[in-house]
């Protein structure tokens, strides 16, 4: 071999290892194999940032080879490549399969487009004379096309054209319109949200007919790239308020977003406290009277729970029924929920501070009924407490885990073989069982699951305190709690509101329920730029005369 041939060969040799230290994976490519190079392999395919700085060809082949390059190994994404009739143009759509209507897709797009004859195929005339769909969006980008595809639309494009079209003929399969399980009434609408984010809004706007009803969309999430809706209403919302959760949502920089709980976390004041600082319902009237009030309501693609926010405990311990009774009843029912909550959180820990360390608060016949009870107990009470607590939640877990037709049948008779089993056996005794028994029911009663858990998991640190400090134990506890909740904010609105710090007008509609003709004011606390709700002839009627008098009397 020549020198020349000798001086080639090692100077190939040289610029592959210094290419391959470089790591120029393409330019290997290109040197050794001879491969043709990936269309997506200048660029990351997978940032939409990047796919927004590459526009759309005029070549039908070259965008439509970069699109296979991209959804490569994507079995469900169907590219169908036909001819326009009488212009013999070539045109391609693309959508995914499982998230569009195929049967328009086929009647109408397809159809429409096969009999286009001996006109010049410009992606204007199409979208104005051709094409009868309702939604029709222009495409120039990479970056939007993607978009487009991946919430259900139908992507047209057409050679000779720099842009393309999404056809909006989605038709995925969703969750009818039900009942809220975990939001029964007795008396009131019997329709909740489901996972599509347009039904969901649609159900909203049919609460509130007006244009004040602001739904503003964002998405959230790089690789699930999911669709939120904020809905509030103008002029009654603090516009502050909105801006505050615009901007937090704005923030949040997450690979995905599957459930509202997600959003839930990262937008929340405090994210060390247990109490819930936003609200979630799946209930359409709920979302629309927190509207009404000034409030703020996020909608998440894929979840039928909306978050409502700034919210207070008051609020959590409200329901929506309040407002569908009388409000004599709704009275009753909210001072019992409360009582009920404090029931909750301090019964067993108030049962093993008066047992272990002040007896002389019992009285004397109920206390030689708890003694005969407890005599053969081998557990202080601390420890029953905690066994049954322990037992108690348990069963509630599994009861929810498991069918609907097994599990309230096992958390019911697992609770009364467990606890009676438990008593015969000489474990725990039977005051103690009557008293979580009672804790447990109490529990039942907040209208909330999350504030509801939230009790639940505080009465564990109260019944240690109270084992080792009695009842000054339970008053610590007690007092941390409470300084807590005065510190605690929810998007700026103090979670005591309008209790702590007091607000008057706001009182009559927090602890109890007044008349609605006597409820003339949204809540003060909340700094909403319109407080009227009411018109004050209906209210001075209702007041004067005690409700309306038939005139012909």
């Amino acid at each position: 071999m020549e020198n020349g041939s000798w001086r080639g060969v090692v100077q190939m040799d040289r610029n592959w290892r210094k290419n391959f230290k470089k790591g120029k994976w393409r330019q290997l490519k290109e040197m050794v194999a001879g491969t043709k190079e990936n269309p997506v392999d200048q660029l990351n395919q997978y940032d939409l940032n990047e796919l927004k700085k590459k526009p759309l060809s005029t070549h039908l082949q070259e965008n439509k080879d970069f699109l296979h390059a991209l959804f490569q190994d994507c079995s469900d994404v169907v590219f169908r490549e036909f001819a326009i009739e009488g212009t013999n143009t070539q045109a391609l759509i693309v959508y995914i399969d499982g998230m569009v209507s195929t049967q328009l897709v086929d009647l109408s797009l397809l159809r429409s487009l096969l009999i286009e004859e001996g006109n010049e195929c410009k992606l204007e005339r199409l979208q104005e004379h051709t094409l009868n769909a309702t939604q029709l969006n222009d495409i120039d980008h990479f970056g939007k096309l993607v978009l487009q595809l991946v919430n259900g639309d139908t992507i047209l494009l057409v050679d000779g054209n720099e842009k393309g079209l999404a056809v909006g003929y989605r038709g995925a399969e969703h969750r009818s319109i039900s009942e809220p399980e975990t939001e029964s009434v007795i008396r009131g609408p019997r329709e909740g949200f489901n996972e599509n984010i347009r039904t969901s809004t649609a159900l909203l706007r049919r609460k509130l007919k007006t244009p004040r009803l602001k739904m503003k969309s964002m998405m959230i999430g790089r690789e699930t790239q999911t669709n939120l809706v904020i809905a509030y209403l103008e002029g009654i919302a603090d516009e502050s308020l909105v801006k505050e959760v615009l901007a937090r949502l704005d923030k949040i920089d997450i690979d995905g977003v599957l459930e509202s709980g997600y959003i839930e976390e990262l937008i929340q004041d405090n994210t060390w406290s247990l109490f819930p600082q936003i609200m979630n319902t799946e209930r359409p009237d709920t979302v629309a009277a927190s509207l009404l009030e000034g409030r703020v309501a996020i909608l998440v693609e894929g979840t039928p729970f909306v978050l409502i926010a700034p919210t207070t405990l008051w609020s959590m311990l409200q329901a929506s029924e309040d407002y569908y009774e009388r409000w004599q009843i709704s009275t009753l029912l909210r001072l019992l929920r409360i009582l009920l909550f404090n029931i909750a959180l301090l019964t067993p820990a108030f049962y093993i501070a008066v047992t272990t360390f002040h007896q002389e608060m019992i009285p004397t016949s109920l206390m030689l009924s708890i003694a005969a009870a407890r005599e053969a107990i081998p557990f202080p009470a601390v420890v029953e407490a905690l066994l049954m607590e322990i037992a108690f939640e348990a069963l509630r877990e599994a009861g929810i885990r498991l069918p609907k037709t097994v599990g309230q049948a096992v958390s019911i008779l697992g609770a009364l073989v467990v606890g009676q089993a438990a008593v015969q056996a000489g474990i725990v005794s039977a005051p103690m069982v009557i008293v979580v028994s009672i804790t447990g029911i109490a529990s039942f009663v907040i209208p909330r699951f999350n504030l509801a858990i939230t009790v639940r998991i505080l009465r564990f640190p109260l019944m240690i305190l109270a084992s080792v400090l009695g009842v000054f134990g339970i008053i610590i506890g007690f007092m941390f709690i409470v300084v807590h909740l005065c510190k605690l904010r929810s998007f700026g609105v103090p979670y005591l509101a309008p209790l702590a710090p007091l607000q008057m007008d706001d009182l009559a509609d927090t602890l109890t329920r007044v008349p609605i003709w006597a409820n003339t004011k949204r809540p003060i606390h909340l700094g909403i730029p319109n407080p009227v709700r009411i018109g004050e002839d209906i209210a001075k009627i209702n007041g004067q005369q005690g409700g309306m008098e038939d005139e012909e009397k």
